[in-house]
Parts: structure tokens; C-alpha cells; sequence
């Protein structure tokens, strides 16, 4: 049975949604193509793929992996994938802009009481006197592209802080990673389950939090075609149901801690065929367990959020000033919170 919460179910109710219920799939091995990145923040897809859940609504999932979102939405755009979760990027509004995306609900967030994305400093950096965000002027940022998450997340913080930074655009999050470890940039801003285990080698240094800077964040979302979303609903509400119940037990398991020791241990062995798979898993448990942030129930939406974004993109002139939020969503999938 799915467990979706709250009002998540505003385009996941009616007939299409009670047929898996009744034990007919909205689809017969559909076969789909799913985007994602290597990271704990995707689970709920690795998840619904494990435990059958998009078997269920009759879906022949395949995953795609990506280095970065830019690309991702590129892919989803070109037909190479169908569904996919990602930040939102410049390059994801622009291909909205132009009728080939859509987002039709959210993932990865920011919340009060959840441990989340840290804010980082090299430690030639830090041994330099970069111990906080305020001091990040004149300090140079790491970032994947212009207009990625990255970036938006560096000049928020840079400019509560009123800070100039520059943005160095190294295209993939591991050479982000290893500019970082070798001082030849500054800063950074990452998930925990990347931060941590960074922090701990020495060679990199937590100096913050994002959610000081951007509370609510609405990091991840799910997205797909503009024409998946206009004319292929029910395979949509269906990969949106499966995905819910991912993001349900990862949740459970990991975030709110409700599911019991034993499921945490299988959460983690499970998120371990997707996520550190180049580590044993008993090094990989720790930054697993400890990297976890919330998924959003029901794949709601933070709507605030995701017009704070535009806004900032506009503002940047990373894309056209009349792009509007309703650009970007499709509104009638999942709850706006």
C-alpha cells in the first residue's frame, strides 16, 4: 500500500491513483529512463527501484547517472531520460523557457532540525583565517557551472555576509571536490554525507550552515518533460507514487528515525548499492546514516523557495527577466507548500 501524507495527493487522487491499490498497475513494463546523481539525496528513487515499488505501478525503470544537473536536464530535454531529480539550475529554467521541461514536485530540502547542507573552507583556507562565512570576501567559491545550485547557494551566502567572492566553475562535483582538498578553491557548499567525510579527513573544514542562509531551501526537485507532464499523466502521477513511497520509508528510516534499528540498517545497505560503492560499506554506513536530510512527503513542493530561485536567476541575468514561476512548474501534480 502507499503511505503518501499530508495533502500530497492533489494530481495523485482518482481512479489513476487507487489502481495499484487494486492491484492493476497504471502501466504494463513501461519502460522508463530515470536521471539521477550518486548522492543519499536521491534515495527515494533508489528505493522505490529496490523494493519494487515502480514494478508495482508498472514501470521498467533504468537509472541514467549524472556529475552534475546541467547535464541532467539536458538529457531530460533530448528525450534521453524521462523523469529526473535535480536542483534547479539556470539551465533547467531556460529549457522550461522553452517548452522542453517542467517541474512537477520537489525532493531534497532544507529543514529546521535536520542536520543539512554544510558550508565548507579548504584548509589552506581556513588556516588563512576563513573560520566563518563572514569571512568569505575575496575568497574564491566552488561551483559546477554558472547558474547551478552551487552558485545560488554561494551568492545567497556570500551576500547576507556582504561578501564578493569569485566562482570558479569546475563542471563536476569531484573536481569541485578535489580543488577543494588541494586549496585551489576556497569555499564550497555541499550535502552532509560529502561534507562530513571531508571534515573528518582534515583536508577540508565545516565553517556553516545553509540552512542559516536559506531556511526552507527547496534543494531538490522532480522533473521531467514538459510533454510527459502535458499529455503523459497517469505514467506521471504513477512515477510520482512510486517515488512518494521511497521518499516515505528513506525517511523513515533515516531522517525521522521511526522505522526502528533494523530498518535503518537495511536503508543504509540499500542507499550502499547507489552511494560510496567504491568504499566497503561499513565505511560507507557512517556518511550515509549521518548525511541524511529530509525528502519531502508526497513530493510537495515548496513553492517559496522555488520562486526565490527565479527571482535570483533573474536578478543575475542567468535567464530572461519574463520567466515566471508557472514557466518553470506544472502546479497540478503534488501539494504547494
Amino acid at each position: 500500500m502507499t503511505h503518501l501524507t499530508r495533502r500530497s495527493t492533489l494530481g495523485l487522487m482518482g481512479a489513476a491513483a487507487t489502481a495499484p491499490l487494486l492491484g492493476a498497475p497504471a502501466y504494463a513494463s513501461t519502460k522508463l529512463n530515470v536521471g539521477a546523481l550518486r548522492f543519499t539525496s536521491h534515495a527515494a528513487s533508489f528505493v522505490a527501484f529496490e523494493r519494487g515499488y515502480f514494478s508495482d505501478e508498472g514501470l521498467d525503470v533504468e537509472f541514467r547517472f549524472f556529475e552534475a544537473a546541467q547535464p541532467m536536464a539536458v538529457a531530460i530535454a533530448s528525450g534521453d531520460a524521462d523523469y529526473a531529480v535535480t536542483a534547479i539550475s539556470g539551465g533547467l529554467i531556460s529549457l522550461a523557457e522553452k517548452g522542453a521541461a517542467k517541474v512537477i514536485g520537489g525532493a531534497l530540502s532544507e529543514e529546521a532540525g535536520i542536520d543539512g547542507q554544510k558550508i565548507l573552507a579548504s584548509d589552506a583556507a581556513f588556516q588563512a583565517g576563513l573560520t566563518s562565512p563572514a569571512m568569505l570576501d575575496g575568497k574564491s567559491f566552488g561551483v559546477t557551472q554558472p547558474g547551478s545550485s552551487f552558485h545560488y547557494m554561494g551568492a545567497k551566502i556570500s551576500g547576507a555576509e556582504g561578501a564578493s567572492v569569485r566562482f570558479t566553475p569546475l563542471q563536476k562535483v569531484g573536481a569541485i571536490i578535489g580543488a577543494l582538498k588541494s586549496g585551489q578553491v576556497d569555499a564550497w557548499s555541499i550535502v552532509p554525507h560529502i561534507a562530513k567525510p571531508l571534515a573528518a579527513s582534515g583536508a577540508v573544514h565545516i565553517i556553516g550552515d545553509v540552512a542559516d542562509y536559506l531556511p526552507g531551501y527547496q534543494v531538490t526537485t522532480v522533473f521531467t518533460s514538459a510533454a510527459n507532464a502535458a499529455n503523459e499523466r497517469a505514467k506521471t502521477e504513477a512515477f510520482l507514487r512510486a517515488f512518494s513511497r521511497g521518499a516515505d520509508d528513506f525517511n523513515a528510516a533515516l531522517v525521522d528515525k521511526t522505522a526502528g534499528d533494523d530498518a535503518a540498517e537495511d536503508m543504509a545497505k540499500l542507499v550502499h548499492k547507489y552511494v560510496y560503492t567504491d568504499r566497503p560499506y561499513e565505511k560507507a554506513k557512517p556518511s550515509i546514516v549521518n548525511g541524511a536530510m529530509r525528502i519531502n512527503a508526497g513530493a510537495a513542493l515548496n513553492m517559496a523557495s522555488v520562486k526565490d530561485q527565479v527571482d535570483w536567476f533573474k536578478s543575475e541575468g542567468l535567464i530572461k527577466d519574463d520567466i515566471t514561476v508557472d514557466t518553470l512548474v506544472d502546479p497540478s501534480y503534488v501539494e504547494a507548500v
